[in-house]
């Protein structure tokens, strides 16, 4: 049997066992991260949204465009957050193509829990990179995901690609 090393996989599976009190809503902590910073997985903000990488990703270059406001109703967003996140979610596809060159994406959001979504109380959206054969015997019989890039080598690339469709 091949074995595969994905610690961060243990990291999410162990966070659904313990009873955690809860400290406070990730994305609105995240929203304050330097960009810089080796523990911030965000990659920009703008005016409204932040653009991050999702810690527990579908798949490599998996981001999320997040309203800065905290918010879990789809409705409360303005027209000027909705502008603006669509904008962001087009941005975010121009860089991943760039460094990643996906075959296509996944787009949407999750909306309350028993859509899926693992915070729903802080509304956001997900952008998906896929690529033809990315779904394998791994995760239908082995309930497992391989990824092969690292986060923050992600995080450096997509800041790059930013900066590039930004000039």
């Amino acid at each position: 049997m091949e074995k595969l090393w994905s610690p961060w996989r243990s990291q999410y599976i162990q966070s659904f066992k313990e009873e955690k009190p809860k400290s406070g809503c990730i994305f609105c902590t995240a929203v304050e991260e330097d960009i810089n910073a080796d523990t911030s997985l965000v990659v920009r903000k703008a005016e409204l949204t932040f653009t991050v990488l999702n810690l527990y990703p579908y798949n490599n270059g998996h981001l999320m465009v997040v309203p800065k406001r905290h918010l879990s109703e789809f409705t409360q967003l303005t027209g000027e957050e909705n502008l603006e996140i669509m904008n962001e979610l087009q941005l975010a596809l121009k860089c991943l193509k760039m460094i990643s060159k996906p075959d296509g994406f996944n787009i949407g959001a999750n909306i309350g829990k028993s859509s899926g979504a693992g915070i729903d109380d802080h509304i956001h959206f997900h952008i998906v990179p896929r690529w033809n054969g990315d779904t394998n015997f791994m995760p239908v019989l082995g309930e497992v995901k391989v990824l092969s890039q690292d986060l923050l080598h992600t995080k450096k690339e997509l800041i790059r690609a930013y900066e590039s469709v930004l000039l």
